[in-house]
């Protein structure tokens, strides 16, 4: 029994400390930032961007990339939609630059919630909803299976995050 517990209090602490590392790899990229030259954070997307327009991604700026960072990873939703969250585009396998072109395909596209690997424009069927544009920063280039979905990725990226940034657009259809 005793054997036991020792088992249990090693494992816990390597646990906790495992912990401790991912989160604090995080935290030294904390000022990267993501903008956009298309809209302000928590503005209006313009209508070129979503279903109502050509639905073609905007352009994205990242700043503050930290030293280390082998490649960036985006996910798109929203999470106002009916369903909960819909995601509207999946990308990895990112190289390291300082944006993303509109009307671009910068890296390895997932599938989004329409089932298909590209961007999908916001099209929310009533009232405003929120867009998040996130970034992350990674300690190596994935290589993973092509087609893999939102939660996949997460999983993928969790414990090889140096980074994170977070732009919000807001769309209402006219």
């Amino acid at each position: 029994m005793v054997e036991i517990r020792k088992f249990v209090v090693i494992l816990l602490a390597g646990f906790i400390s495992l912990t401790l590392i991912v989160e604090s790899k995080a935290e030294e990229g904390s000022d990267m930032r993501l903008s956009s030259p298309a809209f302000e954070h928590n503005g209006s997307l313009p209508e070129k961007f979503t279903c109502q327009g050509d639905s073609i991604n905007p352009a994205l700026t990242i700043e503050g990339i930290p030293a280390g960072t082998k490649s960036l990873a985006l996910i798109m939703d929203d999470p106002d939609a009916a369903s909960g969250d819909f995601v509207h585009w999946v990308v990895y396998d990112i190289p390291v630059n300082a944006g993303i072109e509109e009307k671009s395909i910068p890296g390895e596209q997932g599938v989004n919630s329409s089932g298909r690997q590209d961007y999908v424009g916001p099209c929310p069927p009533t009232g405003a909803h929120r867009y998040f544009f996130k970034v992350y920063a990674l300690d190596k280039m994935l290589n993973l299976e092509k087609g893999l979905r939102k939660p996949d990725l997460e999983k993928a990226i969790g414990p090889h995050i140096l980074a994170k940034a977070e732009l919000i657009g807001l769309y209402k259809k006219k």
